[in-house]
Parts: C-alpha cells; structure tokens; sequence
C-alpha cells in the first residue's frame, strides 16, 4: 500500500500518515460563511482537500473515506444582510431572511466550486442545525471547569487548557503582548474567547441556559466535527490563516470536553493567495471573486491547473500568465486524449509525487513527461487523478457554435491591435481592445507569434449576429 506522507502543522514535520482506522478515515475541512460569493483565495483549501480526498480514497478505496465541510450560516455579516433587505421593504422575517441569503449564497459556492472540479464532501452541515449540540457542549465545558458565565456569555477559560498555544507555537502570554485582543470586562483573561453571546430581539437567537443567544464562531466546528466524525479523527485543515485564533481555540474545547480522545491528528493548513505578486485585497483593486474569473471567460479547469501548480504550503501567486499557459497546456492535452480511454489506473510516478505531501506541482511535472511521451490513456487516467481532463468539464475547448465568420473577424480585429501596439499605437490600441472586451472578446498578446482572441462565453449564442455586427465596424472604424 502507498505510503501517504503529510506536513503536519502541529509538529511541524513531514509525518508518516496512519489512519486510526483504514477503513474509516475521517478529515474535517473548516468551510465558508455564506454571506457572499467566494472570493480566489476560499477555493485554495477546497482544492487542496479535494486533490487529498482523491488520494486517500485512491489508497485507501473509494467507501473508506469521510469527508466532512461545514458551512457557517449563523454571523453578524449575514445578519446585517438581511437586516438591510428588511430596511429596504422586504416583507420577511429576519429569520426567512437570513435563510433566503444563506441558501442562495450556498447555491453560489456550489456552483463556484462545482465548475473548478471539485467534488462535494460526504457531509456539509450547517451551523444551524448543530446549534443543539453546541449548547451542550458548552454546558459540559462548564460543569468540567473549562469555562465560565459572565454577563449573558459564555468564555472558555484559556488558562485551563495547558496545551493552549501549540498549534500556532506560543504561549498565552506571547500572544497577549503580540495579538488584538477583545477586551472585555467580563473576561477573566485577555485570550478568553466566547462560546456564547446574548441576541437582541432583531438577532437571530436560540434558548439556551444563558438566556437567549446564539453561539461564538469556534465552538461550531468543534460540535460538527464531533457529532459527525467522532471526537478522534484523522485530518483537520483550512487556510494559514485559521490556525490562529480559530482552529487553536477548536483544540481547546475539543479536548476539554472529549480528555484523551485527542481531537484531529494531523493539521493541514495551506498557505496564502497572492494576485500578480500582490496581496489580495479590495484597497489595491486586485480583490475578485471565483465568479469573476469565470464570467471573465476562465475557464474552471484553468484556475484548478494555476492552483494546484504551486505546493499547498507555499503562498500561490494568480497571474494572467499563469492562466494564459495553463490554458494552452490543457488544450493541448485535451488534443492528446480525444476519443481514447483512460489507463486503468493512473501513473504510479504521479501517486508517488501526490502521496509525497500532496506535491501537486510535482504530480503536473509527471503529466507533462507523459504528454511528451504520448501516452495518452496514462495521461488522461492520471489527469483525472487530479481533476483534470474531465469530460464534464471540456466543453471550454469544443469549437464556437457560431461559424469560422466570426472567428475570422476577430482574428482580423486582433491582428490589427498587435499591429498598434507594435507601433506603439497604445491609445488606439487600447480602444480597439475596449470595443471587443463589450462584445465579450478578450484579445491576448503572444509573445514572438500573432495576437489571439478568446471568446469570454463561447457558448452565448444568442449574441453572435451582435458580436458579429460589432466586429464588422471595428473593422471598419480601424481599418482591420
């Protein structure tokens, strides 16, 4: 049997991965709170736990596997949502409300996720329907001492957990001196978090011993996971950024209410996405969704290339490069494997690479070696080991259904604005440019070859005699 090896941040090491039971492995992903679309760098971990979900059940059989990601819909954005479309006149209740935006923003991620290829966990629960177990274990934190009442909340007592702070390496007190704290002054602590909070009456609240109220953010994932995968599993992950404060506080109530279950063995954390170098943020306009890209015209397929090709514990770095070779690199291989079959398993090159702390960049290297090769049924086996080459997700590469006119009308239009741009012609250039992105054509510049074009929906074709108007007077107007 292969040998799966994973980084664990816990340790800090690359450890041999042995399941509590092969038969029965069990990994926990912290999901989204579905208050809007999901932004780039939310599908990082999706797909890094899908490419570990493949492997695992590769390894270990396809019924061996649960695989568990939550969605958080009880938070003070969404109630400011609904909050705000109740204020606009809507004739709903707060509680409809929120359940109207949670199960569209729900839709969306599905959608979203759907079309990068990604596969839906066995379970994904809702925050909502957990809250019953929640309080409970809350109560029970209570009566065994690890937390407290104080003015209609409820606080995990940090001080009572000794292991507080190994996940992230620090100690309360380092993380006091070095950390935004909520100060409050019913807390015994600075680091003292909260497992439940008082409503108002126009928040959504639940009946608990406290008084009515609704729960802190952490205590989520810790009654989902347990009443769902047990107190002791095997992997539990999300982004860097959750390592502290959130997943760092799931272990302290986690083992304080289950002693000696020992919560997840292994922590997988992925690394931050960049944009072009950059931070992705909304002050320096670089912020999109994964609904932006592909209305955009990228394909699914294309971004889950560009993702997986960086190593999950590395900050990954988009570029419109990066999506430019990944596309062709797909096209190609797709030309590879038409009309054929795949392999009856994939290459064990690539299992070893994926099985070597999910090396996915390694993995794709494998690929391209048996691209060079033409082996086509061993490609296309080992593609869909990773998601890719999917037939259900190919139809980016299939003709444009509106006839070779149109094609050869944007040629012409990209012809003439590589021309300017080669003479320097930036201004023309770029209306040239700006006209075809209205009619949903993106022009490309290749470096050493002729400009291309791509159509941002190919499939729209209930707007070709308009694109092909469109195109016929940039013709004209710029004399392409």
């Amino acid at each position: 049997m292969t040998q799966i090896r994973l980084t664990n941040t816990r340790t800090r090491t690359k450890e041999d991965f042995l399941p509590i039971d092969p038969a029965n492995v069990r990994l926990y992903l912290c999901g989204p709170t579905v208050y809007d679309r999901a932004h780039l760098g939310n599908a990082r971990p999706v797909l890094v736990f899908d490419l570990l979900v493949r492997l695992l059940r590769h390894v270990y059989g396809d019924r061996a596997v649960t695989y568990v990601r939550n969605f958080t819909d009880v938070d003070d954005k969404i109630n400011a949502e609904a909050q705000r479309r109740r204020a606009a006149g809507s004739p709903l209740s707060l509680e409809a409300l929120i359940t109207e935006r949670t199960d569209e923003t729900i839709a969306w991620y599905h959608a979203d996720m759907d079309a990068l290829g990604a596969m839906r966990p066995d379970h994904e629960p809702r925050a909502t329907a957990y809250v019953g177990q929640m309080i409970a274990m809350t109560a029970d934190l209570i009566a065994k001492g690890h937390a407290y009442e104080a003015e209609g909340h409820v606080l995990f007592d940090v001080r009572s957990f000794p292991d507080y702070g190994r996940l992230s390496g620090r100690s309360v007190d380092d993380m006091i001196a070095g950390a935004r704290v909520e100060v409050a002054p019913f807390k015994r602590d600075p680091m003292d978090f909260v497992l439940w909070k008082p409503s108002s009456d126009d928040l959504p609240g639940w009946d608990s011993p406290w008084g009515r109220g609704r729960p802190g953010w952490h205590i989520e994932c810790s009654a989902m996971s347990a009443a769902l995968l047990g107190p002791h599993f095997d992997i539990h992950g999300g982004g860097i950024d959750l390592q502290f404060p959130h997943h760092e506080n799931e272990i302290a109530q986690s083992c304080c209410a289950h002693p000696g279950a020992g919560f997840a063995n292994v922590w997988l954390h992925n690394e931050m996405l960049q944009v072009e170098g950059k931070k992705m943020s909304k002050s320096l306009g670089n912020f999109f969704t994964v609904r932006d890209l592909l209305d955009q015209g990228v394909p699914g397929e294309v971004i889950r290339f560009v993702m997986l090709s960086t190593h999950y514990r590395k900050p990954m770095d988009w570029t419109e490069a990066k999506a430019r070779d990944a596309e062709a690199v797909l096209r190609r291989w797709r030309g590879l494997v038409a009309g054929i079959e795949p392999a009856t398993s994939p290459a064990p090159a690539l299992i070893e690479a994926l099985a070597d702390d999910l090396n996915a960049a390694g993995a794709i290297a494998v690929l391209h070696d048996l691209a060079r090769q033409g082996d086509g049924p061993a490609l296309l086996a080992s593609a869909r080991m990773m998601g890719l080459l999917q037939a259900r997700h190919g139809a980016w590469t299939e003709d444009t259904p509106w006839g070779d006119d149109i094609a050869d009308l944007a040629t012409m239009v990209a012809g003439r604005w590589n021309a300017l741009r080669a003479a320097r012609d930036f201004g023309q250039a770029d209306r040239i440019a700006a006209e075809a992105v209205e009619l949903g054509i993106k022009l490309i510049a290749q470096k050493n070859a002729p400009a291309e074009f791509r159509f941002l929906n190919p499939f729209d074709v209930d707007r070709a005699e308009e694109i092909r108007a469109g195109l016929e007077g940039i013709v004209d107007r710029w004399g392409a």
